[in-house]
């Protein structure tokens, strides 16, 4: 189990580095440089980016849900009983799934969500700022390692 827990560790944070810093690269750097291109240039550009960024986008969902689900399961036992660390687990999961949708919609093509590809900037950094916070929660978790507290009983011996 230690070599599939390692793995797993590896692709979590492997596929966090390679998605978050893509997302500020294309933030940062891509966005600002491609608006001195033409309208047609600039289009071009963005369907051909868009295109194979799309695979690194749900490809890392699916990476970031199997490594995340084993990962938890696999920490369950050493927080049993641990709110702190179930509330903030919990939150970086939706942060998470906020975080998915985003993305999704970013790189889809759904006309409904036009609007959110059309404000791109904007709703990156949405997706840079949620992902610092999530970064900042599995830090501190990390650190902090189990709770030393025991878990209450729930239901006193007889």
């Amino acid at each position: 189990m230690l070599l599939l827990d390692i793995i797993s560790r590896i692709v979590h944070v492997s596929t966090a580095i390679v998605l978050v810093g893509g997302s500020v690269f294309t933030l940062w750097v891509l966005l600002p440089s491609a608006k001195q291109l033409s309208d047609e240039a600039h289009a071009q550009l963005a369907a051909a980016i868009n295109g194979r960024w799309k695979r690194f986008i749900h490809g890392g969902i699916a990476l970031f849900l199997l490594s995340g689900f084993y990962n938890y399961v696999r920490a369950i036992p050493a927080h049993k009983g641990d709110g702190l660390y179930h509330g903030l687990l919990g939150t970086k999961m939706l942060l998470a799934f906020v975080i998915f949708f985003f993305a999704s919609a970013l790189v889809g093509r759904s006309p409904k969500l036009a609007g959110m590809r059309a404000n791109k900037a904007k709703w990156l950094k949405v997706i840079v700022l949620l992902a610092a916070i999530i970064v900042g929660m599995s830090g501190f978790l990390k650190v902090r390692g189990p709770s030393s507290t025991p878990a209450p009983e729930l239901v006193r011996p007889i």
